[in-house]
């Protein structure tokens, strides 16, 4: 299986360095940008198990950039932790949640509890990854059964089936995870 990655997003690189120190230790690969544009650049071709965004930046803020990711049929169901400086406001927290967000975390945060929400949510995506894969591997074990099944009652391709493939395709079945 594959490393979850998280895709940091803050225009400020003393954050992202924060961020990464905090991080430091978890099973997670983290890919820092500056803007919600490049944030938007990444998610187009990268997976990741969650955002954390800065909710003020200067051009695309954070809660425009989550209203595009919410938007996308591909990145709607990653999960976007808003992290602001700004002091809390229940109507910008509002506005995160309303943009999609499942937390809005106000600055200074205490760090293990960012650490730990991020570790909740790697989990969630290790759990979901994992479920997919044996989804798929199912799904494969059921064709090759279909097969098997139309083969040795006569009602597969050539519905005359030659012993040797069917047992050759048997074989294969059986070899299989």
């Amino acid at each position: 299986m594959s490393i979850a990655r998280v895709l940091a997003v803050d225009d400020r690189r003393e954050n992202l360095l924060a961020l990464q120190a905090i991080l430091e230790g978890l099973p997670i690969e983290i890919e820092s940008v500056t803007s919600g544009e490049d944030a938007l650049k990444r998610l187009l071709t990268g997976d990741y198990a969650v955002i954390l965004l800065d909710a003020h930046m200067p051009g695309m803020d954070g809660f425009e950039t989550a209203g595009h990711v919410k938007q996308r049929e591909r990145t709607r169901h990653i999960p976007i932790l808003f992290l602001t400086a700004v002091d809390y406001d229940p109507h910008l927290a509002f506005r995160g949640y309303q943009a999609g967000a499942v937390d809005y975390i106000t600055k200074p945060f205490d760090p293990w509890v960012l650490r730990s929400k991020v570790a909740v949510f790697v989990d969630l995506w290790s759990m979901h990854t994992e479920l997919a894969l044996r989804a798929a591997e199912v799904g494969r074990l059921r064709r090759a059964v279909d097969e098997a099944v139309a083969l040795l009652d006569g009602t597969g391709r050539d519905r005359t089936p030659d012993p040797a493939a069917a047992r050759a395709r048997l074989d294969a079945v059986r070899e299989l995870p």
